[in-house]
């Protein structure tokens, strides 16, 4: 591209921009010409999965455990246990039983945060999004209580 082919382009670009505001959106359509929001969720819908979440935290807390099943007067499990008697034996093989463990008893902790954290999560967010909505709706109205329009909110953004 030679540099006055350049020019002409970055000032056909400047003669086609606009000074006003454009807000990107769907054309009409299911939430936008009816008013209604295009993602609903229920309370219903987070609390089932928060839910599914902390059973499976407990199952995998229960059922996950290699590193404490079969757990000795010191605590230790029967795989480590398995872990220390190769060992004994000089077989390479302890070491490896003792890093499996080390590495599944890692990941399974790793996946029991996470199902906290997601059973915490969806518990709430529902009620937290609905507080945020209704703060924002309150600092959106006029002093009669009826709620700002948006071509009133336009002005602010001129």
């Amino acid at each position: 591209m030679a540099w006055d082919e350049w020019d002409d382009a970055k000032a056909d670009v400047n003669a086609q921009r606009q000074v006003s505001m454009r807000l990107n959106q769907l054309p009409g359509g299911p939430g936008n010409s009816s008013g209604e929001a295009d993602l609903v969720v229920h309370q219903d819908d987070l609390g089932g999965v928060g839910h599914d979440a902390y059973l499976l935290h407990g199952r995998l807390h229960k059922e996950a455990d290699v590193a404490g099943v079969g757990a000795d007067t010191q605590g230790a499990g029967s795989t480590m246990q398995a872990a220390a008697a190769l060992k004994v034996g000089n077989l390479a093989l302890g070491g490896e039983l003792e890093t499996t463990v080390s590495v599944w008893t890692s990941q399974v902790k790793s996946v029991l945060q996470a199902c906290a954290h997601i059973s915490n999560h969806l518990d709430y967010s529902k009620k937290a999004h609905a507080e945020d909505d209704a703060a924002i709706a309150a600092s959106l109205q006029n002093r009669d209580g009826s709620a700002v329009s948006a071509s009133r909110l336009a002005e602010y953004f001129k």
